[in-house]
């Protein structure tokens, strides 16, 4: 086990509890993941993104776990610290669903992108690209009392 995947799951068994204790399990759960790249690389990551991690996405809505994708990018531009370039805000079955893993995937993966070497490169290339990236569980506010 990486050192990455270990601080994931170590990160998990504290998060989703906390997060499953705010927003009981039958509710839909909601994600933004915010994408900021360098200056000049946002077409390229975009076109990596919906090339290889989108088709991820729209399989799981499909199997029940995704309920809506949105993207959404800025129209004008913020200062540079606020700046993102895309936003992907996902609405989960639940929150049990946004943060338990697919043991079908890494076969799925390797039968919808045969050459996994590529596959892993473009990847790679796409986090290459981006400044920052951030997720971000969000919550509805009532605005009735």
């Amino acid at each position: 086990m990486t050192r990455a995947t270990a601080f994931l799951l170590a990160g998990l068994t504290t998060v989703v509890p906390a997060l499953a204790a705010q927003a009981p399990a039958k509710d839909p759960f909601t994600m933004e993941f915010y994408y900021k790249t360098r200056w000049g690389a946002a077409e390229e990551f975009w076109a990596l993104f919906t090339k290889n991690h989108l088709p991820i996405l729209k399989r799981e809505v499909e199997r029940g776990r995704i309920l809506e994708i949105k993207v959404a990018a800025p129209v004008n531009h913020g200062t540079e610290e606020g700046r993102w370039d895309y936003r992907v805000t996902l609405v989960y079955r639940d929150v049990i669903a946004a943060h338990d893993t697919d043991p079908t995937l890494a076969a799925w993966l390797a039968q919808r992108f045969p050459d996994q070497d590529r596959y892993r490169k473009e990847e790679q290339r796409r986090f290459e690209l981006l400044l920052a990236h951030w997720d971000l569980p969000v919550s509805p506010v009532p605005i009735e009392p």
